[in-house]
């Protein structure tokens, strides 16, 4: 087969691969995707769609469509810890901001709720709507390795099914090859952290457990079972795939001893430890082995091939950050291709993926596997980590229901080691409150908000440049509400300011036409096409009606003006300039 050019070669078509391909589609950009595998993913691996992932799909157009095909927002919420689904409830924590009091922190942060999607029904959907806008797609196509040089990138690819190789001549090569990924060895891309800590696994099956959980919906039942027979850890999960007859079980294994042979009886048999009931039926539908990481690279691109997703940062599933921050980094990176390729920003601005993304790879991979450590007081509360006798261990999750002051002291150490679990199903901030620093951020001289509450736990929002641009909802001329990420995005850099500060709607007119770029500018106030009715943007905004809020193509701010200068399009055009790398 002869050579295939391309603009960006995209490896792997999971959260990210899939994400960069939908995006550089919608944009226009010339693009391939190869993958190994036959089709999307065979097992509901990544499920967890955070806000700020939300809003990249309702940017993109798909958010209605997700939110068919999900979990709804409301039943994801009582996240169950008990010895067996069927046994002794210890507690529920409350989570994915279905708390009452913090219900309003995600509403106010976002247009966009947070949905439960198993990979199985997402990958289709990003990958089919990337076909339709003008992705290539090449299924049974596996890497084999690359080299650049000053003008592109050559991929030796095999057809899988004939077993020819030809190869691909890029512009750039995304690597988003998964928690293994030869892409990022063959860059030389550098790792901190290590592979391998602890081994686990999930079981795919159908069971009607409806009895047994329709009356606490959630996605997830931890169940606290040391000692058990099935030569587990003692912690294991059942996950809610489709409610309620379609379930993922997951169960720890010894690292250091040989995987376990797994077959039906023995994963059905873990399965009825772990509902408590060996009478219900049970149909596995698939069995997985697989083991926690905690590795991130240090850097995210070498030369023209960049990486991205579980490429550059490996964790476990905790918190639920994985597809979302490889679905992110796809949105930060795939603007910023296109205003290269198209000849709009110079190639320095590429720059600003490494510098953006790498720190928030290092956070999540270390987040995750902090809130795996945070059962440790779990554990410590019952003091099952100073005896490896199951009786005992046993006796003593009994004893909490006694009325001594032992047991008194267990239930406060219960209560506050469950309170601990707020920083994995509750981490708002982790979530959406990412503040980038880079050559595609232009600085105010203003320093940095403090932070009033917690940043892990809570989102705090800012028009400090290189922070999410922050929700308000607004009214069209119709009365309609509209987000102020509605009015943004699109591919496209956008303004907003107020009627004072008209002037600035007049520059981005004057700077989109001499940089050969598009500023959507929108000015906000009575009469004019948006309106604050809420006065939720005022309260938002940071600056002064004559202000303005530049806002880059993925809604975080490139930079801002806390009132109407004197020569605005002269600072709006250095400011966009300085973004994109290139002369006033």
């Amino acid at each position: 087969m002869n050579a295939v050019d391309t603009d960006v070669l995209i490896v792997g078509s999971g959260p990210a691969g899939g994400a960069a391909a939908l995006m550089l589609a919608t944009l226009g950009i010339d693009h391939m995707v190869i993958t190994k595998y036959r089709w999307t993913a065979n097992t509901p691996r990544a499920h967890i769609t955070n806000q700020r992932t939300v809003e990249i799909f309702r940017d993109l157009g798909l958010e209605e469509e997700l939110k068919a095909q999900s979990i709804p927002h409301d039943l994801m919420g009582d996240t169950v810890f008990c010895t067996s689904l069927a046994g002794d409830e210890i507690g529920r924590v409350r989570t994915w901001g279905t708390h009452p009091a913090r219900e309003a922190d995600y509403v106010q942060a976002s247009p966009s709720p947070n949905m439960d999607i198993p990979q199985t029904l997402l990958e289709p959907i990003i990958v089919g709507h990337a076909a339709a806008r003008g992705s290539r797609i090449r299924f049974d196509s596996e890497y084999l390795g690359h080299e650049q040089d000053t003008g592109g990138v050559t991929v030796r690819v095999r057809d899988r099914v004939t077993g020819n190789e030809y190869t691909v001549r890029a512009r750039y090569l995304i690597g988003a090859d998964g928690g293994r990924s030869q892409v990022a060895a063959d860059a030389g891309l550098p790792f901190e952290g290590q592979m391998d800590l602890a081994g686990s696994m999930n079981i795919i099956f159908h069971a009607d457990l409806s009895h047994l959980v329709e009356h606490r919906p959630s996605i997830l039942y931890w169940m606290l079972q040391p000692g058990s027979d099935v030569g587990g850890l003692g912690l294991g999960v059942i996950r809610t795939v489709r409610p309620w007859n379609e379930w993922m079980a997951m169960w720890g294994y010894d690292i250091d001893q040989p995987p376990p042979e797994m077959t039906d009886e023995t994963a059905t048999r873990i399965v009825h430890e772990l509902i408590g009931d060996d009478s219900v039926p049970v149909t596995i539908r698939a069995v997985s082995l697989w083991t926690n990481n905690k590795m991130y690279a240090t850097r995210y691109r070498n030369g023209r091939v960049f990486c991205a997703g579980d490429a550059v940062h490996r964790h476990p599933p905790s918190n639920g950050l994985g597809s979302n921050t490889s679905i992110q980094d796809s949105y930060n990176l795939a603007w910023k291709l296109a205003y290269v390729l198209n000849g709009q920003a110079d190639k320095s601005l590429l720059d600003s993926y490494d510098a953006e993304r790498a720190p928030v790879g290092r956070q999540i991979v270390l987040r995750a596997n902090k809130s795996i450590e945070e059962f440790g007081p779990i554990f410590q509360a019952f003091g099952l980590s100073d005896t490896a006798d199951p009786e005992l261990m046993r006796q003593r999750i009994e004893s909490r229901k006694g009325n001594t002051p032992e047991a008194a002291r267990l239930r406060h150490d219960l209560r506050e080691a469950l309170e601990l679990k707020n920083y994995e199903f509750n981490a708002h901030g982790v979530e959406l409150g990412q503040r980038y620093a880079s050559v595609a951020v232009v600085q105010d001289g203003t320093p940095q908000p403090e932070y009033s509450r917690d940043p892990e736990l809570y989102y705090h929002p800012t028009t400090w440049p290189g922070a999410r641009l922050p929700h308000a909802w607004l009214a069209d001329s119709r009365g309609h509400r509209v987000s102020t990420h509605d009015l943004c995005g699109k591919g496209r850099f956008a303004l907003i300011t107020g009627i004072a500060g008209g002037e600035w709607a007049e520059a981005a007119a004057t700077v989109a036409d001499k940089l050969g770029i598009e500023i959507a500018a929108h000015v906000v106030g009575p009469g004019r096409e948006f309106i604050d009715v809420y006065d939720d943007w005022s309260r938002l905004r940071e600056i002064a009606e004559d202000g303005c809020v530049l806002v880059r193509p993925d809604l975080h701010v490139g930079w801002r003006a806390a009132t109407l200068t004197g020569t605005p399009a002269t600072d709006l055009l250095a400011a966009v300039a300085q973004i994109l790398g290139v002369q006033a």
